[in-house]
C-alpha cells in the first residue's frame, strides 16, 4: 500500500470510528466560532454531513461564509496521546442538502446516530454536507500528512512538513 492509501485509510477509520467533531467557522466580524457537532462521512470521504437547527450561531455564520473546518480526534486525555492520539482537520465549504442528496444523507447518518433521528428529521433542522478539499491528519505529535479528497496520486501525501 503506498503512502496516498495508507493516510486515507487512516483518515477514514478515524472519521467511521468517532461520532464528534470540533465545527470551525467565521462569524461576520471575521472572528473564530468553534461548536461541536454529531457527524458522519461519506464512503469517498468527499462528504462531511452534519446537522444544526436553523437557528443556531453556527448556522447563521455558515450562512455568510461557507468556508469551514472540522478537526476530528482520539484522544483519551492521557499523557500517551502526546505520541499515540490522531487528530484530522478537514477544510471545506459548506453546503444545505435538499431531496434525494438529504435523504440519503439522512440514512446513513441515523445509522451512526441512531439517538438523533427525530432531532436530524426536524423541519427545523438543516442538514449540511461539507464538501472536502483536503484533510490533514496528525499523528506520532508532530507527523502531518496531507489528502487531497478526488486526487489518485498525491505527492504531498505522508509528507511531513516538519522535516
Amino acid at each position: 500500500m503506498d503512502a496516498h492509501e495508507t493516510v486515507r485509510r487512516d483518515i477514514a477509520h478515524l472519521l467511521s470510528e468517532q461520532r464528534l467533531a470540533t465545527l470551525s467557522t467565521c462569524n461576520a466580524q471575521g472572528h473564530p466560532y468553534a461548536s461541536l457537532v454529531a457527524f458522519d462521512v461519506t464512503p469517498d470521504l468527499a462528504g462531511i454531513v452534519f446537522a444544526t437547527s436553523r437557528a443556531t450561531r453556527k448556522f447563521a455564520n455558515l450562512m455568510d461564509n461557507n468556508h469551514a473546518a472540522m478537526l476530528v480526534e482520539n484522544s483519551r486525555n492521557l499523557k500517551s496521546d502526546i505520541y499515540e492520539a490522531m487528530a484530522v482537520t478537514a477544510l471545506g465549504t459548506i453546503s444545505e442538502l435538499s431531496g434525494t442528496s438529504q435523504e440519503t444523507a439522512v440514512a446513513h447518518y441515523i445509522r451512526k446516530h441512531p439517538h438523533l433521528t427525530k432531532f436530524i428529521q426536524a423541519p427545523s433542522t438543516a442538514v449540511l454536507q461539507m464538501a472536502v478539499d483536503v484533510f490533514y491528519l496528525v499523528n506520532r505529535f508532530q507527523k502531518v500528512m496531507e489528502y487531497h479528497v478526488g486526487r489518485k496520486a498525491d505527492p504531498a501525501a505522508g509528507r511531513d512538513p516538519a522535516g
